[in-house]
């Protein structure tokens, strides 16, 4: 029981310690792709700490959801992060925690961030929340449906027991519904992670903004909270896409510790390689109008009805 526990507190502490360096890879490859130079790699823990050595500016006009708007984010993604089986396929909450819960935490830190938006009466606060809305209201569905799709092939909703049937199914689990739903749910990354072509993180132009509008009246030590927070939530997005579809590496939870260094090793590359791919689609396309961004998550939500339909008319 012990070592269980060991195991699911190191997949946490993994989870918070990489989770910035994953955006400074993510950074320094798009500076490469564009033949620039680029931050470095260790920029985000940087930044961190520089806002943490600030002090935090609240409006007078602001009520208390702004003020614990980071700690319920951040707890939010702290209990995400004890469900999502990481480098083995158990995790600290897997006995009670399912994909379910995990769409509706992600649901609530985006609700009490977008109140946040408003509560500060910033005319861009208040645009980036509506933005922020109004692309969930699509985004989430077609969050939803890859993953229900892989549950009902692995006939349970628990993450780890889908991660499992994954594993034990071998190659013969790339089915069209399998590829199908990764496709669905990498579009559906790239607008909950608010990258290119849906938000740029690293606009500061207001009249563009989604993600960032909401953080504009946020500094010092609760900017830094919701920098890290956000940060996770990336992290753990990624960790979706690789451990759910292409979990092969992953260590069992009865393995030793060798089995679990390489375990880490084959996740952390295989986070490269999806950094990589997202480096890759933010330099090939330009930023989309906003008012295109809900036909790409249409597309994703149809790709993954598409995936679940052909889960039962293909039979696999």
């Amino acid at each position: 029981m012990l070592r269980e526990a060991a195991i699911s507190a190191y997949q946490i502490v993994l989870i918070l310690l990489l989770a910035p360096l994953l955006t400074g890879i993510i950074k320094k490859m798009k500076a490469l792709f564009q033949t620039r130079k680029g931050p470095n790699i260790f920029q985000p823990y940087f930044d961190l700490y520089k806002y943490l050595q600030k002090e935090s500016v609240v409006s007078e006009h602001t009520s208390w959801i702004f003020r614990v708007t980071p700690l319920i984010y951040l707890s939010s993604m702290l209990v995400v992060a004890a469900i999502v089986p990481v480098v083995v396929t158990d995790s600290l909450l897997a006995f009670t925690g399912d994909l379910i819960l995990v769409v509706y935490l992600f649901a609530l830190a985006r609700f009490f961030l977008a109140l946040a938006g408003v509560d500060a009466g910033s005319a861009f606060g208040g645009m980036g929340s509506s933005r922020e809305m109004a692309v969930s209201a699509i985004a989430e569905p077609a969050f939803m449906l890859p993953l229900f799709t892989m549950a009902v092939a692995a006939g349970t909703s628990n993450l780890t027991g889908i991660v499992q049937s994954v594993v034990n199914g071998g190659e013969g689990v790339l089915t069209v519904a399998h590829l199908m739903s990764f496709v669905a749910l990498f579009v559906v990354a790239v607008a909950e992670t608010g990258r290119i072509p849906v938000d740029n993180p690293d606009t500061h132009l207001e009249l563009t903004m989604i993600h960032e509008g909401m953080l504009l009246e946020y500094s010092g030590r609760n900017l830094a909270l919701l920098s890290f927070s956000v940060s996770i939530k990336q992290f753990l997005i990624f960790t979706l896409l690789v451990n759910i579809f292409f979990p092969w590496g992953i260590a069992l939870a009865s393995a030793g510790i060798g089995a679990l260094m390489t375990g880490t090793l084959v996740f952390i590359l295989k986070l490269i390689v999806i950094a990589m791919v997202m480096a890759v689609v933010e330099t090939s396309f330009a930023k989309a109008r906003l008012f295109k961004v809900p036909d790409l998550l249409l597309a994703s939500l149809l790709i993954g009805l598409l995936g679940l339909v052909s889960k039962f008319v293909f039979r696999g």
